[in-house]
Order: structure tokens, then C-alpha cells, then sequence
């Protein structure tokens, strides 16, 4: 009787829970139809701009994504691409001494991001007015940092970009690209609409130059460090800007191995995060009214999609086998408002074969993250390397629309 009574009372709990995150995304799901009002003018002058590309072993990869970042329109004499080499074999450093980018070596006893962009800022002087970070695999639209500068123009401290998917060739792939467009429709550009800012990606971000250098002095962080950066701003009421038409391509993971590793990663965070800023967030809403700040510390609180939707389809079955247990009306509708809210954030070009066929893959992702979960305590304390391979020359001169729309 006891233990029955406390069945209910778990899944009672278990069902607000997931209810209240559906809601919440569901909200924010149709925010994110409505246009983002961006009144962007060719500034007067061009920012003098640094392109910081911290990497980990990433000799596959990094000559040519440092030879695609020399390809913007806004003038290599007004901008400076900067590879912070972490690993890279001695070849691969020749090579890039070869091109016209700065390399800066470091060699780190623990590789994070924020320890090797420290390392380089440490380094570069202060002539710089835009501090732009990327990924060891990220490829920069030719318009990047024009938007960047016209969007600094109006005295921004950060902007995100709109970082897509570079290559979706196998049902890993395109499930993670689909994630990254939902979350940049649900954390982005709803998040402008509603007048909130943008959540941070940690890569394809700019930030006013001195600014990100004495607020980087006080991120020592192994994982997450574009989540710290949050909670600092959004501690000062700062702002995150968002450019829905500023792209960057960014390599998806290959496998479920990678996949589930890396969304332990972020969960870790999440969860690290939250016990860290929801006092406080609370007190800062109380005494200064500061949304910004506990929408966020509120946001550490919701669980990865992959189980959300895992886990309200697991119970819409069972409400079906045992109506009494998990009552099927309530059940069944949330399950319902889930699916319409990936119905509502997923851009139309995902509606296709090939996303359907990666679709069929999630149960598995799902038992994979649920396993995962069991090792869950160390993912914030130990560096994940991901691993880069796709050749950057793939997508070249590629537009947005069109590559996708090819199919290919």
C-alpha cells in the first residue's frame, strides 16, 4: 500500500515536471514565428576585428577552416584570424604558418576553450575592437562578420550567430542539426522576440573586445564555459544579441557514441549550473526585477529533448495499457503539445526522407542517453574532446538555402 502510494506520488512529480518543460517550450515554440526586427546599416567604419579558433589536435581539419576564414567580404586588412594551436603535429603548424593567420601555441595541461582563449588574449594587444569566436570546425558565411560589425554598431557587448549544420550525412547527423534549430528557434529567436536574451552556443559568438578579455580573467571552467559567460552578463543585466541571418557552418556529430557523449556533456552543465545561479537568480528577480537572469537559471532546469520526448511517449503508452496508473487524457495531450512544438521549431527543409529516417533512430538515442545518465557526476570536471573530421572545402561557396534544399 505504502510503496503503491508512493509510485503514484513519483509519478505525479514525474508528469508535472515534464508538463511544466513542455509548456514552457511550447511558449516559447510560438514566439519564435514571429519575425526578429533587425534595422541593420551599413556602418560607417569597420571594426577592427580578431577571429579567435582555439583547437585540440585538430590536424584533419583546421588548414581548411583557417584558409575559409580568410574568405570574408569585409577585408582581410580589417580583420586578423588567429588559430590557438593546442596538440597540432608539428606539420600542421608549418602549414599554417604558410597562410596569412596568426598561430599562437599553447601547450595545456588540461585542454578547455577558456584556458587556451585566456592563453591567447594574454598574448594579443588591444588594438582589437571585436573579439569573434569559433569552433576548431567552424566555417563562417562571406557575410559573417559584415552583419557582426553593422550589429556592434549599435553598441552590443555580445552577439550570437546562426550556427547550421555543415554536413548531415548520417541519421546522427541531421537528429543534431535538427536540435541546434530548435534550439536556435526556441533560445534565440524567441528569446528576441520576447525581448530576452540569446543563449550562447560557444562558438560563432562576438563579443566587445575588452570586454570578453577581463571577463574571460574570471572563466577557469572545463565545460560550459559559453554558460558562464551567460551567467556573468546576465548577473550585470547585460544583453545577448541574436542574428538569425548571420551564418556559421558547424560540423554535426557522426554517430550515437559522440551524440550521447555529448549531450551527457551538456546535461552535466546544466545541472552544475543550476545549483550555482537559481538563489542567485531568485534574488536578483526579487530585488531588481532582472528576468533575464532566473529565465535562465530556469532553463538549467529542463531535460534534454531526447528524454522529454522519450520519456511523455513511454508514458502516453503505458496510459494506454494502464489508464489508472497514468490517466491516459493527460498523458496523451502533453505527449500531443511536445510533438507540436517540434512541429513549430523545426525550419521546413528538415521535412523530408532523410529526416524521417533519422527519426527512427531515436528510441535508440534515447536508451543510450538513459544509460549515459549513470555517468553523469564527472562530465563537468573532465575534458571531451569531439573530434573534427569533415573537410571544410565541402561546402564552399555553398549558400544556406541552396545546399540544403540539393539535398545534399
Amino acid at each position: 500500500m505504502i510503496f503503491a502510494q508512493i509510485t503514484e506520488i513519483i509519478l505525479w512529480l514525474l508528469y508535472l515536471y515534464l508538463t511544466a518543460s513542455t509548456v514552457y517550450l511550447f511558449v516559447l515554440s510560438v514566439a519564435g514565428l514571429f519575425p526578429v526586427k533587425k534595422n541593420l546599416t551599413i556602418p560607417q567604419r569597420k571594426r577592427k576585428t580578431v577571429v579567435l579558433i582555439p583547437g585540440y589536435r585538430e590536424d584533419e581539419v583546421i588548414i581548411g577552416v583557417a584558409l575559409e576564414a580568410l574568405n570574408q567580404n569585409y577585408g582581410i586588412e580589417n580583420y586578423e584570424v588567429v588559430i590557438i594551436a593546442d596538440g597540432f603535429k608539428e606539420e600542421t603548424l608549418r602549414q599554417l604558418e604558410e597562410i596569412n593567420v596568426k598561430v599562437i601555441k599553447v601547450d595545456l595541461k588540461v585542454s578547455t576553450k577558456s584556458r587556451a582563449l585566456n592563453a591567447a588574449l594574454e598574448t594579443l594587444d588591444d588594438s582589437y575592437e571585436i573579439a569573434v569566436v569559433l569552433d576548431a570546425d567552424n566555417i563562417m558565411a562571406p557575410d559573417f562578420l559584415d552583419l557582426i560589425n553593422a550589429d556592434f554598431a549599435r553598441n552590443r557587448h555580445a552577439v550570437q550567430g546562426h550556427r547550421v549544420a555543415k554536413n548531415m550525412d548520417t541519421p546522427f547527423a541531421v537528429l543534431d542539426a535538427v536540435s541546434e534549430e530548435i534550439n536556435n528557434h526556441l533560445f534565440r529567436k524567441a528569446h528576441q522576440v520576447l525581448g530576452l536574451s540569446s543563449s550562447l552556443i560557444g562558438s560563432a559568438m562576438a563579443f566587445d573586445y575588452r570586454f570578453f578579455k577581463e571577463m574571460m580573467k574570471k572563466v577557469e571552467v572545463v565545460g560550459g564555459f559559453d554558460k558562464e559567460i551567460e551567467v556573468v552578463m546576465l548577473q550585470k543585466g547585460m544583453k545577448i544579441d541574436y542574428l538569425p541571418n548571420a551564418y556559421v557552418y558547424d560540423e554535426k556529430v557522426p554517430n550515437a557514441k559522440v551524440f550521447v557523449k555529448q549531450r551527457r556533456r551538456w546535461l552535466s552543465a546544466q545541472v552544475h549550473y543550476f545549483g550555482k545561479s537559481f538563489l542567485p537568480a531568485l534574488k536578483d528577480l526579487i530585488k531588481k526585477g532582472n528576468i533575464d537572469y532566473f529565465n535562465k537559471a530556469m532553463q538549467y532546469l529542463l531535460p534534454p529533448r531526447i528524454l522529454l520526448i522519450g520519456l511523455l511517449f513511454l508514458g502516453a503508452a503505458l496510459s494506454l495499457i494502464f489508464p489508472d496508473l497514468f490517466p491516459r487524457i493527460m498523458w496523451l495531450s502533453v505527449f500531443a503539445l511536445i510533438v507540436l512544438v517540434f512541429f513549430l521549431s523545426i525550419p521546413g527543409y528538415f521535412y523530408n526522407f532523410r529526416t524521417l529516417k533519422a527519426v527512427s533512430y531515436l528510441p535508440y538515442g534515447f536508451l543510450l542517453m538513459m544509460f549515459s545518465l549513470l555517468k553523469i557526476g564527472n562530465s563537468n570536471k573532465e575534458f571531451l574532446h569531439t573530434k573534427h573530421t569533415y573537410n571544410a572545402f565541402q561546402i564552399k561557396h555553398r549558400k544556406h538555402s541552396g545546399f540544403w534544399k540539393k539535398g545534399k
